[in-house]
């Protein structure tokens, strides 16, 4: 077994089995996890060579979708609002994605940034539909058709997000493995040889920002499910900063590298705030810092198997 997938087994036995001995763990691990969804989208983008700065925009809208949902549908599943969540995203990704993925570079990033800052807007100025700055409430619903109390319900939601990332990082994994996910490492590379042999960079870099979108929207869910409340700070253009970061942080190498950068992101940002009120984010500043020199890959590069490993 290589040491990559010895990691991620240990990983998902630690996160499930720590919150028995440590209960308060288990929020900060379920939002890591969700950080993490994110950043496994933006991971494919990066193959890409593509940065968006307003990525959080499909987290925001998959959170708000949630809870528009389960005002509208009370006993709406709990289950079924991440697969909505999800959904959202993709279906925004689409209509965005469609003229947005014709832009490289800086352009690409900055008009991300711009939508985003502009659903941010719309979401704080008409309180009577969105809550304003104040947000909007979820209740908590049903999980698979079983009401729970909070405790317990939190339990599945730690469960699920730990099963949707080892499901969704093999799917990423085989995705970019495969000639769909080889192409779109290609648009970095050399997007007019992959024109002159017939693949479409367009749509190439189309499929890959809608699977990122469907990833943002489905993180948004989790985080709306979680805390819930949704607020218009979950699309401000800090919050997609965060998710940049975890994703250098964590190193786009392998998908595994996206939850490993969550959780260092979540639990440093944790304890920095407890002990350091005021100066977390000079912490976290100097951890980037530190990675860029220690390791320029990421986290997962670290984790790659040496050539002439089984």
């Amino acid at each position: 077994m290589g040491k990559t997938k010895i990691v991620v087994i240990a990983l998902a036995l630690l996160a499930l089995l720590l919150p028995l001995a440590l209960p308060w763990i288990k929020t900060p691990l379920i939002l890591a996890t969700a950080f993490g969804i994110a950043a496994l989208g933006i991971s494919i983008l990066i193959i890409a060579g593509q940065i968006s700065f307003g990525h959080a925009l499909f987290v925001c809208a998959g959170g708000y979708a949630v809870a528009f949902a389960s005002r509208k549908w009370m006993q709406m599943d709990s289950a079924l609002l991440l697969v909505l969540g999800a959904a959202v995203g993709a279906l925004l990704g689409a209509i965005i994605g469609s003229f947005v993925v014709r832009y490289r570079g800086i352009f690409f990033g900055m008009l991300n940034l711009a939508l985003s800052m502009v659903l941010f807007s719309v979401l704080g100025k008409f309180f009577e539909l969105t809550g304003g700055t104040d947000g909007l409430r979820l209740e908590r619903t049903p999980f698979f058709g079983v009401a729970m109390e909070r405790d317990s319900y939190e339990t599945s939601l730690l469960v699920t997000g730990v099963v949707l990332a080892l499901l969704l990082g093999w799917l990423v994994q085989r995705y970019l493995q495969s000639v769909a996910g080889q192409a779109l490492a290609a648009v970095k590379t050399n997007e007019t040889r992959l024109e002159y042999v017939g693949i479409s960079a367009y749509k190439t870099l189309l499929i890959g920002y809608v699977i990122s979108a469907a990833l943002g929207g489905l993180s948004g869910a989790m985080f709306a499910i979680a805390q819930g409340l949704v607020t218009p700070e979950m699309g401000y253009w800090v919050k997609s900063g965060e998710i940049v970061f975890v994703a250098i942080l964590g190193g786009v190498g392998h998908p595994v590298g996206a939850f490993i950068g969550a959780a260092i992101f979540e639990f440093v940002k944790l304890f920095a705030a407890a002990y350091l009120t005021g100066a977390w984010q000079m912490v976290l500043g100097i951890v980037l810092i530190a990675m860029v020199f220690l390791a320029p890959r990421g986290i997962s590069a670290l984790l790659e198997k040496k050539q002439g490993d089984v």
